[in-house]
């Protein structure tokens, strides 16, 4: 049996990932996930903002957002406030995610230079594979090229 793309992928990830959340543990962030830190950077960089432009600016959904807000909440990274309309919620960085800041820079440095390692390990770039991959699907969506390859039987 052959391991599809997706089982891959996730693989390649987890590797990464977890690397990168134990590097956090041992440096007394536990329950830091590696995906936080484009929204600390962003905070960072831009101030306080809602959900919808935070999502906007890192480049995700605003359900993915939503949620990795709230799990930076309970990490408390984040606060929200209420913002001039009520449907609408503001998040701000806490003091603690700002002492945690120099951590979050220098893990962030030394994983890109890390990945560029390991783009120099490899035939071709994982970093230009992904980029030449995304930009292929927004040419022409998954969806397309999966049922333009074969017959699917809607009564299957």
């Amino acid at each position: 049996m052959t391991t599809g793309l997706g089982a891959l992928l996730r693989h390649v990830h987890e590797l990464m990932d977890s690397a990168i959340a134990e590097i956090y543990a041992e440096h007394g962030l536990p329950g830091y996930r590696p995906r936080f830190s484009p929204y600390v950077r962003a905070l960072v960089a831009e101030g306080p903002m809602p959900i919808r432009d935070l999502a906007r600016t890192i480049g995700v959904t605003h359900s993915a957002a939503s949620q990795t807000v709230v799990q930076l909440r309970r990490c408390e990274l984040v606060t929200l406030e209420k913002g001039a309309d009520a449907r609408q919620r503001i998040v701000h960085l806490t003091e603690r995610a700002r002492a945690a800041l120099p951590l979050i820079e220098a893990e962030w440095a030394a994983t890109e230079r890390a990945v560029g390692e390991l783009d120099a390990e490899l035939p071709v770039p994982l970093s230009e594979v992904l980029r030449a991959a995304v930009t292929a699907l927004e040419r022409r969506p998954f969806r397309a090229r999966v049922e333009a390859a074969g017959s699917l039987d809607s009564r299957a």
